[in-house]
């Protein structure tokens, strides 16, 4: 049974909906006259919407969601909008101006795009200025993982999370209370949604919140370890009563997205190679001569695609010696020459990579290939399908761990995980925006410097 919390909240997906169906509509009586075809593209057009609407979850919402999420189900929601109008005209053999149907088209989707950009960016001032649409939050436990979430909330206040308290068996500033405590504060108080680290509850405790949850209609979430790296790629099959984990396909395993990524990466790499590198390779060539002897550029075999070892190009940034078993450049390293702490500082080094791109061996995002050895080193470290999951899909030149920092030298195991942690979002999250995000966000960083840039 479901049960809607807030007073008004519930009204705000509705209002939408028969906002953009008032648009679609009023747009088309303006533009067009289909006669005696009228109601029926009015209705074709209002259930076309929304099954649409369903099957892309353009009304899927919530207060985490990114901007960029909205721009890509807008973009997509047009789309298909758009083959639909098109059906209609085809079958009924209707014949309208190109004027008029891209009026229709570019009206209704501006109008649809003002609509839902407005109601988020409205509903984040809502909860941010005037301390509406709320939801009373309690976090169970002081792990690590649960005292970041805790700073979440508190720091964006526009997403309308007022944290009510803390409550672990661990001692640490902030803590409201210990776990028993909280059973005795959800009686007390209105709570809409409860988050519990698992790494500090015992089963009874779990159930004991579960079935609080199921009496009092709280929304129950469980934070894991971040130690653990868990994938949303793992779903569960019951054979009898026996429940099965398999691997759901990724986005990327979608053939249209491969060739989508593909036509980019070639369409990307031949601009860099024909207008970057093309005179770039001469100049380095003369540069890197000049302060060293040895190649040009820096060859060395790393991990692909499934594992697969491929031969990956970099300029050649340290004094020409045997690469063999290399260890890792640590900061001010008596290896790197002159020029080559300015080219691994502005990244200039990968450029060679965009050749790697075009051959097929990388893409231009994705996780960052390791040598090798280093492959071997951090599967040890790390659950081996969260490991493996980051080998499914090509190498990047650049990619989302690199511009969150997590990039160059691995210090500590923490390192590596993080690093694994979002090249698996990234891969379970792909679109061809969030790759546009990520080369914007890489271009930045390189006027901006990075920390581990050396």
């Amino acid at each position: 049974m479901q049960h809607r919390r807030g007073r008004y909240s519930w009204l705000i997906r509705p209002i939408l909906i028969l906002l953009d169906l008032a648009v679609i509509n009023l747009s088309a009586y303006l533009l067009f006259d289909f006669q005696d075809k009228t109601l029926t593209f009015h209705v074709y057009s209002s259930l076309c919407w929304f099954v649409v609407s369903y099957f892309i979850g353009f009304y899927e919402v919530y207060r985490f969601t990114t901007y960029l999420k909205i721009l890509s189900l807008l973009i997509k929601q047009a789309l298909f909008f758009a083959i639909i109008f098109y059906a209609f005209l085809g079958f009924f053999r209707i014949t309208i101006s190109f004027n008029t149907q891209a009026k229709f088209l570019f009206s209704f989707f501006v109008a649809v795009s003002a609509i839902k950009l407005l109601s988020y960016y409205a509903l984040k001032k809502y909860r941010e200025y005037l301390g509406g649409n709320k939801r009373n939050v309690i976090i169970i436990g002081g792990t690590k993982s649960a005292l970041s979430l805790a700073s979440f909330f508190t720091s964006r206040s526009d997403l309308g999370y007022r944290l009510l308290g803390i409550f672990s068996n661990k001692e640490k500033n902030g803590i409201k209370g210990n776990v028993d405590e909280s059973f005795v504060f959800l009686g007390k108080n209105y709570v809409d949604e409860i988050y519990c680290s698992l790494e500090e509850l015992s089963d009874t405790q779990i159930n004991k919140f579960v079935r609080l949850a199921d009496q009092n209609f709280y929304t129950l979430k469980f934070v894991p370890n971040e130690q653990k790296l868990f994938s949303q790629r793992l779903a569960t099959q019951y054979y009898g009563y026996l429940p099965v984990l398999s691997v759901r396909d990724a986005v990327l395993d979608n053939s249209i997205n491969k060739i989508v990524k593909r036509i980019f990466d070639v369409c990307f790499s031949l601009l860099i190679i024909i207008f970057i590198l093309s005179w770039m390779i001469p100049l380095m060539f003369v540069i890197i001569k000049l302060e060293s002897k040895g190649p040009l550029f820096y060859k060395h075999v790393r991990n692909g695609i499934n594992y697969s070892e491929f031969t990956c190009y970099k300029f050649r940034s340290m004094k020409y010696e045997n690469y063999n078993d290399l260890e890792q450049v640590q900061k001010e390293d008596s290896r790197v020459t002159k020029v080559g702490r300015f080219i691994r500082r502005t990244s200039i080094d990968e450029l060679p990579q965009f050749i790697n791109v075009f051959l097929g061996d990388m893409s231009v995002v994705g996780p960052r290939p390791h040598m090798v050895s280093y492959t071997k080193e951090y599967a040890k470290q790390i659950d081996k399908y969260t490991f493996l999951l980051r080998h499914t899909v090509k190498p990047g030149v650049t990619g989302l761990a690199q511009i969150k920092g997590f990039r160059g030298e691995v210090t500590s195991k923490e390192d590596i995980i993080n690093r694994i942690k979002y090249d698996n979002f990234y891969i379970e999250n792909w679109s061809l925006f969030l790759d546009l995000k990520i080369i914007l966000q890489t271009t930045a960083n390189i006027f901006k410097g990075q920390e581990k840039a050396y």
